[in-house]
């Protein structure tokens, strides 16, 4: 073959090679320009649904404003409440519980693995024997109520209104300010506010002891004798729809509430007393309770507050 002959091939499969990588490099250049400017129906979908998404997102993030707003304005109101009324600033809850558990978190964290191992020991041990304990308290309190029989019906173990959130509750027994004297005094029983005219249920069986009139200072009052030592008092009533030696059962309606006698605001004063003694109602809300409700009720009622009579 002539020397030229082979020439004009090399060239010529030189210059089908570029062609085909120039056709390669066009096809690579235009798939790159349409993935770029056209979407696949996927990712169209997928776009538009993030799109949804963002929008969403700035709806609820205004939502959220606006709620906070509110919000704040409640609790500046809330504030001013409790300013002129209680004295004192509304009680938070939850900060002391949260300050508990970042410390716990930040000594946990300075823990060695062997110490986290050691306090998870001894924390067991220390729950085995509360259990142990538990279930002994348990068993004898099992007997007692078993000995009772039907006089554990006469134990007030129910709150005198209806308080399923447990944020009617605002005054607790203790040592409270009291309302006109502006003077620390013994508040011998828990004060719910509720308006006028709200249903009030005996807390226990008994025997309506006396039905006192509004010429006092705890107003329209209903005393109830539960033939067990305990007593109940419902005191600042609007009307009775019990008489004087009337048998009564647990949640059967006693009573309406009312704002007679000395009383800052409509309200309930409800007392317990065994043997002549008044103790503290809250003891005595076991039947309706759960133990985590206990400790919230009991957290409100240590929160200070003031007095409504």
């Amino acid at each position: 073959m002539a020397p030229t002959d082979k020439t004009a091939k090399r060239k010529q499969r030189t210059r089908r090679a570029i062609q085909a990588l120039a056709w390669f490099g066009a096809a690579v250049v235009y798939y790159f320009l349409f993935s770029y400017l056209f979407d696949t129906p996927a990712e169209y979908e997928l776009r538009h649904s993030t799109d949804r998404i963002k929008h969403e997102y700035q709806t609820l993030l205004a939502e959220y404003d606006s709620l906070s707003v509110v919000v704040d304005n409640i609790e500046e109101r809330d504030r001013n409440i409790f300013a002129i009324l209680f004295d004192s600033e509304p009680y938070d809850f939850d900060s002391e519980y949260n300050n508990q558990r970042v410390e716990l978190h930040e000594l946990l964290l300075s823990k060695s693995n062997q110490e986290m191992a050691e306090m998870l020991q001894s924390s067991l041990n220390d729950l085995e024997q509360k259990m142990q304990l538990l279930d002994e308290s348990y068993s004898t309190l099992n007997d007692g109520v078993s000995r009772l029989g039907s006089m554990r019906n006469n134990i007030p173990s129910i709150q005198p209104v209806t308080n399923h959130e447990l944020t009617l509750l605002t005054a607790a027994y203790g040592t409270l300010m009291h309302p006109f004297y502006r003077t620390l005094q013994e508040h011998q029983g828990v004060d719910y506010a509720i308006p006028e005219g709200t249903r009030i249920f005996a807390t226990a069986d008994g025997v309506v002891k006396e039905v006192k009139g509004k010429n006092s200072t705890s107003g329209v009052t209903v005393v109830i004798d539960h033939r067990n030592g305990y007593t109940t008092s419902y005191s600042h009533l609007q009307s009775v729809k019990v008489k004087r030696g009337h048998r009564v059962q647990r949640g059967d309606i006693i009573a309406l509430s009312g704002n007679s006698g000395l009383s800052l605001a409509p309200h309930l004063h409800y007392e317990v007393r065994h043997n002549g003694m008044r103790v503290n109602p809250i003891h005595y809300f076991f039947m309706e309770l759960t133990p985590d409700e206990y400790q919230r009720i009991m957290r409100i009622a240590q929160s200070g507050m003031q007095s409504f009579d």
